[in-house]
């Protein structure tokens, strides 16, 4: 995977360690633009050098029985040692994110303690993903960087770094998780859009099985594509081409489709708002925003999936994300 900087160059971000020279100038030439996106890398990269000190330690510590201890078998075990700290590291709820929010700081994002956190819809999904990053930051020992809105340039450019760094940083698995975490995204969309967060969360923890099967690129990068929202011949941005199952009068299949790419979730959500608020055929969907399943129906109804049962498995997420954010406020 690569990130676009702002001067049009590129920043690697697959196995490449800071230890190689070409991907510490990447990193400096990044860090020269102020980029969020090289803050999370940077901090990404400084996870995975802490997890090789610490594997090499473990072995040192570990009994050998003599039978590999040769140049050649040196090479290949640090080699291996390498890889798996580049594979430890930036995951979810991981040192990355404690060094992100550190570095965010740095860069202006810090927020306001008495800031006033706005509540966009009734589940106050905005509140609940403020609360979850938040004590995430406690349980570090650091502070957060999401949830500021700000009235002053200084709190206004905090917000915005803060919200740019959190957008490509991976999303936690399971259904409270993926809710409080995607909670922020939705909440600023559904009150652009009218349609109601719960059921923006419901959808995208359906598509994604709560962010244990998202949409990958052929590199193996993610795709942001929380919908499952296809590349029409209308679509001109990036595209996934993956395998996936539709129904063909009424007998699922597997079948090879492009699926719209996107930089970050909450451009997935923004696009999936376009799609419903501006196509005809989801006039009747948006007329029916009081009621999860009559919503899920008037969708299946004008074809957003093949599943003959989508409408019943979707008010079923929904009313999943709604327990999910019930909790959280609790």
């Amino acid at each position: 995977m690569s990130i676009a900087l702002p001067n049009g160059s590129q920043l690697s971000s697959g196995n490449a360690l800071a230890a190689d020279a070409r991907a510490l100038n990447a990193l400096k030439a990044a860090a020269g633009e102020n980029s969020p996106q090289a803050a999370r890398e940077t901090a990404k990269q400084l996870e995975s050098l802490f997890m090789r000190e610490m594997i090499k330690s473990m072995r040192e510590a570990t009994m050998k029985s003599g039978l590999l201890d040769s140049a050649q078998g040196n090479l290949s075990t640090d080699l291996l040692d390498q890889q798996l700290s580049v594979a430890m590291s930036g995951q979810p709820g991981g040192l990355t994110d404690a060094i992100t929010r550190q570095l965010a700081r740095s860069m202006g994002a810090e927020p306001a303690e008495d800031a006033e956190i706005a509540v966009p819809s009734t589940l106050s999904m905005s509140r609940i993903a403020w609360r979850s990053s938040n004590s995430a930051s406690n349980a570090s020992g650091t502070s957060s960087a999401a949830g500021t809105s700000g009235t002053t340039g200084t709190g206004n450019r905090s917000a915005s770094v803060a919200q740019s760094i959190d957008a490509y940083a991976p999303a936690p698995k399971g259904r409270d998780n993926f809710v409080a975490h995607h909670s922020n995204a939705a909440a600023r969309v559904a009150q652009e859009s009218g349609i109601p967060a719960a059921f923006m969360l419901g959808q995208a923890g359906h598509e994604t099985g709560w962010g244990k099967s998202e949409i990958k690129n052929a590199d193996g990068s993610n795709a942001h594509n929380l919908f499952g929202i296809k590349a029409g011949k209308g679509w001109t941005g990036k595209v996934a081409e993956v395998t996936t199952t539709e129904y063909i009068d009424g007998v699922p299949r597997k079948v090879t489709a492009k699926f719209r790419a996107y930089d970050s979730y909450e451009e997935s959500f923004r696009d999936y708002a376009r799609l419903i608020t501006s196509n005809p055929r989801y006039e009747k969907a948006m007329g029916q925003t009081g009621s999860a399943l009559a919503y899920a129906t008037e969708l299946q109804k004008a074809g957003y999936a093949t599943d003959p049962e989508y409408a019943s498995k979707l008010s079923r997420a929904i009313q999943g994300a709604v327990q999910s954010a019930a909790r959280a406020q609790a």
